[in-house]
């Protein structure tokens, strides 16, 4: 390797690597002594499967709180050995995030390689970033959560030997790439900052001389994207996987009358990695400055309430609490799933929010003369859009 490369972060953690696609994987989670937790099953299946990974089994641990060393406690992790060899598993995915040392102590009892659900996300977003300012948001977030789980593996990254820039002799090459990680870093976010500074002077400009700027935010997968080719005519990707969408889109809307600019942005989720909250923060600036908000909802998902307090949580915090977030109007989508009576129940639950809401199927077009009618009635007077919706 030649002098300042960076080596594979892989070179320093033993088995625990990152998600390449193609790993068979059984899943584990800790969960309370009572508790259901269906919907976090659900949700961590999905990000394994959106990762490429091969879901072959999933293990239980039902305790009120994580062994401190191995997270599942020896006998359970003896169990999941007994399980991968059966299974033919080779990774475990562990439904929460755990700490350095109960990874490298769950990889030695079971002997496979050991991914939290942290590494996981961020390893969706490594291979779903599709512009270079998300790429980068991406490689910033995955180094700063993996640096401090470095550690070495054995005498084989001892160098014996010692020399000009190093700590002295002895120094291991574990220490050598904590340097050049380190650099790397720095290096990201000079790049990151001067983009953000390009961004921002864009967002500016649009603001100034373009129209109103309408911004979808919602959870991941709950059909913002196909809400926002419909609303726009646009063919931006659609896949039924958490995080279709990572960079955030703008797409002109042509009426009659008038126009609007249309924001389609990365989709939010329960615990984000906080290596990652920085990078939702950037992608997100269109929603401080949006003269209105679409807040799309499942509204077939069992957990939609759960997903609303989250998406509330965090538009409140890329607001800020010195702003007053924009109005926002509750899109609530896929009723084109919602057919049986708990289904229908649920989605009065949702209805009885005081709030402006419609009812759609983006997929089916139904009520998008509504959702239209609807949003032009949020926004300020001087910012309306003719009520007319779009084709």
């Amino acid at each position: 390797m030649g002098r300042g490369l960076i080596p594979p972060i892989e070179d320093y953690l033993g088995r625990r690597a990152r998600v390449y696609g193609g790993e068979k994987a059984i899943l584990v989670d800790v969960v309370p002594p009572g508790a259901d937790g269906e919907d976090r099953w659900a949700e961590l299946c999905a990000l394994a499967t959106t990762a490429g990974v091969d879901v072959r089994g999933r293990v239980v641990q039902h305790r009120s709180r994580p062994d401190p060393g191995t997270f599942v406690g020896r006998g359970k992790a003896e169990e999941i050995r007994a399980q991968a060899r059966v299974d033919g598993a080779d990774t475990l995915i562990v439904g929460s995030e755990i700490s350095p040392a109960q990874a490298r102590n769950l990889e030695e009892a079971t002997g496979l390689k050991v991914v939290d659900r942290s590494q996981l996300i961020l390893d969706i977003f490594a291979q779903r970033a599709g512009t270079k300012e998300a790429a980068l948001a991406v490689e910033l977030a995955q180094l700063e959560y993996l640096l401090p789980r470095l550690r070495g593996w054995g005498q084989a990254l001892t160098d014996p030997g010692g020399g000009i820039g190093t700590s002295g002799p002895g120094e291991t090459r574990l220490e050598q790439g904590r340097r050049a990680i380190r650099r790397r870093i720095q290096a990201v976010r000079r790049e990151l900052r001067k983009a953000a500074q390009d961004r921002a002077v864009q967002q500016a400009r649009r603001r100034r001389e373009g129209p109103p700027e309408i911004a979808i935010v919602g959870y991941t997968n709950s059909g913002k994207s196909t809400l926002f080719n419909r609303l726009t005519g646009c063919d931006v990707l659609v896949e039924d996987k958490l995080f279709a969408t990572l960079d955030t889109r703008v797409r002109r809307v042509a009426l009659p009358g008038g126009e609007a600019l249309l924001t389609d942005t990365v989709g939010f989720i329960r615990d984000l990695p906080h290596e990652l909250v920085p990078a939702f923060r950037a992608s997100l600036g269109a929603v401080r400055d949006a003269a209105a908000l679409l807040l799309v909802l499942d509204a077939a998902s069992p957990a939609a309430l759960d997903h609303l307090r989250v998406v509330r949580e965090v538009v409140a915090e890329v607001v800020g609490p010195d702003r007053v977030p924009p109005p926002t109007l509750h899109v609530l989508n896929k009723l084109d799933l919602v057919e049986i009576p708990e289904e229908l129940a649920r989605l009065d639950a949702l209805r009885l929010e005081a709030v402006p809401h419609v009812v759609v199927s983006a997929r089916r077009g139904d009520n998008m003369v509504a959702l239209w009618d609807a949003l032009c009635a949020l926004l300020p007077p001087r910012r309306r859009l003719p009520e007319v919706a779009p084709r």
